[in-house]
């Protein structure tokens, strides 16, 4: 039996798709986005998540029922949400946890309670700010460097991703992605992902050079061009 746990968290909209980016593209996923982030990325197609406005607090019911991208948000209980998860998505084995920023919240109880009814759990995070999950869970980490709020990267999270995928846009992000696996060496086991941003062509074209001469990998948002979420 699991034992019922009070903590609540903020969620912006829960749906499933085909996950998109990087290890896991082309798995049936349950995407679960969390609100508010303070990070600040001018290019991000999520700002809708960014703030905790108390006005667009609704209930779990009605978050449900969204069917449009907003900035309405739900406190949602621990054993509501994995019960929903388990009740709507029984087929589904792949959780993924995103934002906003996912990890300015511990989330170890949720990855718990959702490997305990099957799923497996990735996170996406941005590194800014320490990463609480199972011992099990896939951490993607897209570290966000130099971004507008200035937010520095938390070392412990970089050295627990399983993953890194960097988002580029110009030449200039290549250059702080050598700097970034540099300063905290990374292990030649961890795959690199270059994502071009908003699958422009020019970036397009940078990420295939440079993986080609890196033996880094591609991150296309396969989602983007199967016209899904």
């Amino acid at each position: 039996m699991i034992k019922s746990n009070k903590r609540m968290y903020p969620i912006n909209e829960i749906f499933n798709t085909i996950q998109g980016e990087a290890k896991f593209t082309g798995t049936p996923s349950v995407f679960i986005r969390m609100q508010g982030c303070d990070v600040g990325c001018a290019w991000c197609d999520t700002k809708r998540t960014w703030d905790k406005d108390i006005a667009n607090k609704i209930d779990f019911t009605e978050l449900v029922n969204k069917n449009k991208e907003n900035g309405k948000w739900a406190d949602v209980g621990l054993d509501e949400l994995v019960e929903y998860i388990q009740n709507t998505y029984p087929v589904i084995s792949h959780v993924v946890i995103t934002g906003g920023e996912p990890a300015m919240y511990n989330l170890t109880s949720l990855c718990v309670k959702l490997e305990e009814i099957g799923k497996d759990v990735q996170i996406e995070t941005s590194g800014t700010e320490e990463t609480h999950v199972s011992p099990s869970t896939w951490v993607t980490l897209s570290p966000k460097i130099d971004m507008p709020n200035k937010k520095p990267l938390i070392k412990s999270a970089v050295i627990r991703a399983n993953e890194i995928k960097m988002p580029i846009g110009k030449k200039q992000d290549i250059e702080k992605l050598r700097r970034f696996l540099n300063e905290y060496d990374i292990s030649q086991d961890v795959n690199i992902w270059l994502q071009p941003l908003s699958t422009n062509p020019s970036s397009t074209s940078i990420c295939m050079d440079e993986a080609m001469k890196n033996n880094w990998k591609i991150s296309i948002q396969t989602h983007k061009y199967l016209n899904i979420r």
